[in-house]
């Protein structure tokens, strides 16, 4: 079978299409025919080798995808032959809190990912997809999906009336947009774009505040809010971000930290303006089997659609991820195979 791998070294220059045997299922394990994968930012981050620089290499990337079962090991029973399935992203969370030992099973590191014509994963760690969707769109629920619907349903628990405020335009960003609505929220979206702030309004954004002309977001945050600020921040920027999620957020309010964009380590952070608000900040590390499975329950009963940006062949796996990279798409990038 094809497949893509990280080969000899980091970058995108040493990932490669290279060759190997279908893998065969042992027991309790599915064969899965890949149909669509997805790309999310983290799969840039293994690939230059910045979460994990002692990677064991060749390693195929990327952690998301759906394909067909079309082969059973011994004593795998949750699924049939043609069933559309997902991988989950932690492969052994499958509800409840994480484990320490949970994170040596994610998919695309330190596991082998799904950028393969074929997969073998654990039958546990799968689950059905919506029938409505796509392929594509399906493969874009995992980390994606899943790391949304943590923050806004399972920990946010966002309800009608809310105001929830979501950054930038993104995989994660346009799902929260959905999810919150889904739940009867007024939603803000912030982005440097124009463009993709009218284009979050016609899925449902209420209010859209471009970061570059109103570089003091927070304030039109407040302004908009008659000065209570958001209920939930669903904050992907990091470094540059958080400090005015933290001025834009009500009092008793949450930031839901989902990623990193602009970097790790925040300067500068307002410790007691945190104490005075009585701030939550919660960290969302994507989210189980069981939340995953109840957001399919939502987007199913709700015929929710995820956005996709643009869907690239398998052979052009790589210009996929140097398109994520620049960071103009709106919603997800995919790849078909």
């Amino acid at each position: 079978m094809n497949v893509f791998e990280i080969q000899d070294g980091f970058g995108l220059d040493h990932v490669r299409k290279a060759e190997r045997s279908i893998p065969v299922p042992g027991t309790g394990e599915v064969l899965i025919k890949m149909r669509a994968a997805s790309l999310n930012y983290r799969d840039l981050g293994v690939i230059s080798g910045f979460y994990n620089p002692n990677l064991q290499l060749p390693l195929i990337p990327v952690s998301d995808g759906v394909g067909e079962v079309v082969g059973l090991g011994e004593q795998a029973s949750r699924f049939k032959l043609g069933d559309r399935v997902s991988g989950i992203f932690t492969q052994s969370w499958l509800s409840g809190e994480p484990t320490q030992e949970g994170l040596a099973s994610t998919l695309g590191n330190p596991l082998d990912g799904l950028l393969a014509e074929y997969a073998v994963l654990n039958e546990q760690g799968l689950v059905r997809v919506p029938a409505h969707l796509t392929d594509e769109e399906a493969a874009s629920l995992a980390c994606a999906g899943v790391t949304a619907w943590h923050a806004i349903v399972e920990e946010g628990k966002v309800k009608s009336g809310d105001t929830v405020l979501i950054q930038g335009t993104g995989g994660v960003s346009l799902f929260a947009l959905q999810f919150a609505k889904l739940h009867g929220a007024t939603v803000i979206v912030t982005s440097s774009s124009d463009d993709k702030l009218g284009r979050a309004k016609s899925l449902g954004a209420d209010h859209g505040i471009n970061y570059r002309s109103t570089p003091e977001w927070a304030q039109a945050v407040l302004e908009l809010t008659h000065g209570r600020g958001a209920d939930l921040i669903v904050d992907v920027g990091g470094a540059a971000t958080l400090n005015q999620s933290l001025s834009a957020l009500r009092l008793g309010g949450q930031i839901s930290l989902v990623g990193i964009l602009s970097g790790a380590s925040v300067e500068g952070f307002n410790i007691i303006d945190a104490i005075q608000k009585k701030a939550r900040l919660q960290a969302i590390n994507v989210g189980s089997r069981a939340m995953f499975e109840s957001m399919n329950r939502a987007i199913e009963q709700n015929k929710l659609r995820p956005v996709i940006d643009r869907i690239f062949p398998f052979e052009q796996s790589v210009d996929a991820f140097l398109h994520l990279a620049k960071g103009t798409h709106f919603g997800k990038v995919c790849i078909t195979f």
